[in-house]
């Protein structure tokens, strides 16, 4: 048996072994998203003359966990809402509720999303009886 055989189906050669499947590098990183793609962004964007090897698999885990905690208080604000169903409305009022999201994406606006229910505390009714309560209901009577 030629050494160059041995080589061939052992560890610590030169190269790849030539059975072997080829593993992402998401899957690598115990990541959802896409290193690759972002990769290839990253270099067409020409944010930057290189991009270094852990760029993409940290950008990629950063949008990973913005996608998650995005989808985490929707998915509760849906719930909220007694719907199966994220809408933009649910996104909308996930986002503004949460202090750190609000901030980062205070410049956003979001499709159909809507408001945040307030009501300004000068327009809400007198809760101190005497006059005010009398006029008040006195013209609600007819």
């Amino acid at each position: 048996m030629s050494s160059n055989a041995a080589a061939a189906t052992t560890k610590g050669g030169r190269g790849k072994p030539k059975a072997s499947k080829s593993v992402s590098r998401s899957s690598k990183a115990g990541l959802q998203f896409p290193v690759g793609r972002i990769a290839r962004f990253l270099k067409a964007g020409k944010y930057a003359e290189r991009v270094g090897a852990g760029a993409p698999v940290y950008l990629s885990a950063v949008l990973e966990y913005l996608a998650a905690e995005v989808l985490e208080l929707a998915g509760n604000a849906a719930r909220d809402n007694k719907k199966n169903r994220i809408v933009p409305r649910h996104i909308q009022l996930a986002v503004r509720n949460d202090e750190e999201l609000s901030k980062l994406l205070g410049s956003v606006t979001i499709a159909n999303g809507g408001v945040l229910p307030n009501i300004h505390s000068n327009l809400l009714p007198k809760k101190a009886g005497g006059k005010d309560k009398e006029i008040g209901s006195a013209s609600q009577e007819f």
